[in-house]
């Protein structure tokens, strides 16, 4: 992550309290509050890979490995591992005496059926990443060897296991549907914490798990999600001391620059450097003016994105190049690959040239846009986008939906024209970024191709880079890759950014690892 400089605001002040909070004993107790600004009506980051489900899940559930502070893999349910020189066998040796919040044991036994019920037939991220995986075995209870029939690399399966690796228990999951299963909504979990009550549209509420595998962990005796979707609201509580922790970037871009000026604060990107994140324009294929490629090109060089980040988003963004941010060291692609600069004129000419010629009141065609409900800077791009478009004769429509309604209504539905939300790296492309891009996803999950594009030769492209073992033609495999959806551009990600957490300053040990608000939250503690 050492493309891109944090960005700290109050960072005098923030060292000092960092330093204090390493010198100090932990306290034991308090309630940790925290602003939930999306719900997506599922809590269990086993079927669903997503900030808004891992901010709650993942401090209940627990994967097979996570980041430690320096973003390196580090052991969670799995001790150790080792891997086949030829990439096709993975072996993780689970950690023992560890039990599910109903007394249970788990064994390899929950980590086979996760991985082949749940990894690779229904996470939106997981289909793709495990599409060659053939089998778990469990020479015993506390061993699992996974086995491909194309190479793995150690490395990816490494970087995808702190999102992509989460463990759901097999004697709950292993009768029914999964995807209607109570526990998706009421997670069962080997976590710090453990469930205990979803009111929805209201409050999630976590306890400590008294039986917690890391001894006297963890400090915290609750965690409270309280949902706040007005942003206001949101940052009126966190002054008012209701609320400890707004992650996600949630709060108005103004709030965030007021609240960093207030001592009692850090508004900060620390923490959230494994979440580096692109906005999006997504195109309906099915839409048949956007199945032309002239339009697509016509509508990205019909809006200035530089203007549009220096005025709204000023220094939490900076233009993007692609689906790989400048962040990826290891995957960010050398040379130049195809741009979409401002330019009306050209955009106006691509339409005409498309057939599209201008009617009554200077409108060529209308398309719906749905922007995801995640945070103010998509509801911002959403309105420039209306009004770019305007100018070269396109009118849209902005529809607004809750979370649960966007990704039904774009991932499922497909009853969109224009789609605009985050697509997140994770550190490697093949985690949770190609698969916006290949084909073959199973229909209705999010933040993946379903958009009605197919392209064999990217697909094969990303097919040979997420089972090539060797790291330099990885990268020049991925920057095929860039260059050709670059090239057709069925997704645009025009805008880069790094997510921006606001903590209260009682709570510490936190932002300590890449995807801290993701992450377990076992050694947090409230200073009194």
């Amino acid at each position: 992550m050492n493309r891109r400089e944090t960005l700290l605001l109050g960072a005098a002040a923030m060292l000092p309290a960092q330093a204090l909070a390493q010198a100090e004993t932990p306290r034991r107790g308090g309630v940790l509050t925290v602003h939930f600004a999306t719900e997506q009506r599922i809590l269990n980051p086993s079927l669903q890979a997503s900030t808004g489900v891992y901010i709650v899940g993942g401090k209940m559930q627990e994967a097979l490995l996570d980041l430690d502070a320096q973003g390196n893999p580090v052991g969670v349910l799995a001790e150790r591992w080792e891997s086949a020189p030829d990439g096709l066998t993975h072996t993780f040796h689970l950690r023992r005496n560890v039990q599910w919040h109903d007394g249970r044991p788990f064994t390899s036994a929950d980590v086979q059926f996760t991985a082949m019920a749940m990894w690779k037939q229904i996470l939106n991220y997981g289909t793709t990443l495990q599409q060659f995986l053939e089998a778990v075995d469990t020479p015993d209870a506390h061993t699992a060897v996974f086995r491909y029939s194309r190479p793995m690399p150690q490395g990816l399966l490494l970087r995808a296991m702190p999102d992509l690796g989460y463990i759901s228990p097999k004697h709950i999951f292993e009768t029914g549907d999964i995807r209607q299963n109570p526990a998706n909504t009421a997670p069962v979990g080997t976590g710090p914490f453990r469930f205990v009550q979803y009111e929805r549209g209201q409050f999630i509420i976590a306890e400590r798990n008294p039986n917690y595998w890391r001894p006297n962990l963890p400090y915290l005796d609750r965690v409270v999600w309280r949902v706040i979707t007005d942003r206001a609201a949101a940052a009126a509580q966190m002054e008012a001391g209701q609320v400890l922790f707004s992650p996600y970037s949630s709060l108005a871009i103004a709030d965030l620059q007021r609240l960093g000026r207030d001592p009692r604060f850090e508004v900060t990107t620390r923490g959230n450097e494994g979440n580096a994140r692109t906005n999006t324009l997504e195109f309906n294929f099915r839409t048949a003016q956007l199945a032309d490629i002239r339009v697509r090109r016509a509508i990205a060089h019909a809006l200035n994105v530089p203007f549009f980040i220096e005025n709204f988003l000023g220094p939490f963004a900076r233009p993007g190049t692609g689906p790989i941010p400048s962040v990826s060291t290891d995957h960010y692609p050398a040379g130049d690959m195809p741009q979409y600069r401002f330019d009306a004129a050209l955009a106006n000419r691509l339409l005409d040239e498309a057939g599209h010629r201008r009617g009554a009141g200077g409108v060529r065609f209308s398309l719906r846009l749905h922007p995801a409900p995640w945070g103010e800077d998509i509801a911002l791009w959403s309105t420039f986008i209306q009004q770019s478009l305007s100018q070269v004769g396109i009118r849209v429509e902005i529809v607004r939906l809750d979370a649960a309604g966007f990704l039904r209504t774009v991932y499922n539905d497909h009853a969109f024209d224009l789609a605009t939300g985050w697509h997140q790296y994770r550190s490697d492309p093949a985690v949770s970024t190609t698969v916006w891009y290949r084909s073959g996803s199973p229909r209705g999950a999010p933040w993946t191709n379903q958009f009605g594009w197919v392209d064999p030769r990217v697909d094969g492209i990303i097919d040979n880079a997420a089972t090539e073992v060797a790291p330099a033609r990885r990268r020049a495999l991925y920057a095929d890759f860039v260059r050709a959806v670059q090239t057709e551009l069925p997704i645009w990600m025009p805008i880069e950014q790094i997510f921006v957490s606001v903590f209260n300053r009682r709570l510490r040990n936190a932002g300590n690892n890449p995807r801290w608000a993701s992450s377990s939250w076992h050694d947090a503690w409230l200073a009194s």
